[in-house]
């Protein structure tokens, strides 16, 4: 694979660090900064929000600029939002880094997934894919459990700014191993990127995205406060726990894009969205026995992110097929749809635990997980009728 790749990996772990580590550092933001549990939940969201409106508008606005450039400019911007982070002096300052950090995460993982896949032979495109989010699963394994660790020890505040620290060394990374010959992206008018919301193969792409993120993080945005209050393990066994997960998580991402590219996308997110559904309910009846809960964490792991690469070479196919001109802008909004999906997913979350309890999440994610599942059969059935590949 080119090294050019590995340069997109590292940025990729600094952005899926500090996506992710909220989620670990939930408890004790809502205990310092005297915010409820669904409030500091809305971090999530919020930050997904950014990086929903980032993806598809800023990528549209940057087509022509140079690929490794943009790319260093927008970790330059990831390092300033998380800087903004560590001396946000409350809640509502810290709402408004963590969106301006969300802004670079969408336009970099859009724009990275085309570069992705045009650097390897078409056959190899969502492995491409894979090893460029395999940044995000080794931010998982690593930088999610360190960061939650760092915050339960020193404060939330000293998380964020060792997460900066990573913006650094990944924009030094951008400038010394990306090529300056990237070729930019292909230019496209309003109109030709507008057309991108009128195709319903692509339509279909996003919503399966959106729906299968949505159940997923219902449950995971609230993964620590189960783990401490239903299963009964300590702040820095969750630390732990977390490892685990990013563990499974980084062989379910090469896992999936190998079987998506053995099976084809469609099949492969039939078996990664069944999966998915049927462990989040099993979570439902593990999480108090604490063994089991662990076990059900790091089988949840290997589903987790397998679908981001079939997901992306779906998309990448599809753009190429029905708006040629505008695959980068069709690939940030399916970056916008997995965040819409964290974010609602987030705040039905967060009502879930409101009215009903925490324990309610799992099960209602499962049902969302499966109206992916029954819409890829849709597309499935769709491709077959007009003798498309999978």
């Amino acid at each position: 694979m080119p090294l050019a790749l590995f340069a997109l990996t590292l940025s990729a772990f600094a952005i899926g660090t500090t996506e992710f580590v909220i989620v670990g550092l939930i408890p004790t933001i809502a205990e310092q900064l005297d915010v409820s549990l669904p409030s500091a939940g809305l971090l999530v969201s919020l930050y997904a929000l950014g990086v929903a409106i980032g993806a598809p508008v800023l990528t549209a606005l940057t087509g022509k600029l140079p690929r490794k450039w943009l790319l260093v400019g927008l970790m330059a911007l990831f390092t300033t939002g998380n800087l903004l982070a560590w001396q946000a002096p409350g809640y509502e300052s810290l709402i408004v880094a963590r969106i301006l950090t969300g802004l670079a995460h969408g336009v970099f993982f859009s724009v990275g997934s085309t570069i992705a896949t045009g650097l390897v032979a078409k056959e190899k495109a969502a492995s491409a894919i894979a090893i460029m989010f395999s940044g995000l699963t080794v931010a998982l394994v690593t930088g999610v459990p360190l960061g939650t660790w760092i915050g339960q020890q020193f404060g939330w505040r000293e998380t964020f700014l060792v997460v900066s620290l990573l913006g650094v060394i990944a924009m030094v990374g951008s400038g010394l191993l990306i090529p300056s010959n990237l070729p930019k992206g292909a230019a496209s008018t309003i109109r030709e990127q507008l057309a991108v919301l009128t195709k319903k193969p692509l339509l279909l792409v996003y919503a399966k995205t959106a729906l299968g993120y949505g159940g997923a993080f219902t449950a995971f945005t609230f993964l620590a406060p189960i783990l401490q209050q239903v299963s009964g393990f300590g702040a820095n066994a969750v630390s732990l726990i977390l490892l685990v997960y990013g563990v499974s998580v980084a062989i379910g991402n090469i896992w999936g894009g190998k079987l998506a590219d053995k099976m084809g996308p469609l099949p492969a997110l039939k078996l990664m969205f069944a999966g998915l559904a049927l462990i989040l309910l099993m979570l439902t009846f593990t999480a108090p026995h604490p063994v089991l809960a662990v076990l059900t964490v790091l089988v949840w792991g290997a589903f987790a992110f397998g679908n981001v690469p079939g997901l992306q070479v779906l998309v990448v196919k599809q753009a190429e097929r029905h708006t040629p001109n505008a695959v980068d802008v069709a690939s940030g909004l399916n970056i916008a749809a997995f965040n819409v999906g964290i974010a609602l997913g987030s705040v039905v979350g967060g009502f879930v635990v409101e009215h009903l309890g925490l324990m309610h999440t799992p099960w209602i994610g499962a049902l969302i997980v499966l109206l992916a599942y029954g819409l890829t059969h849709v597309s499935e059935r769709q491709a077959a009728r007009v003798a498309l590949p999978a």
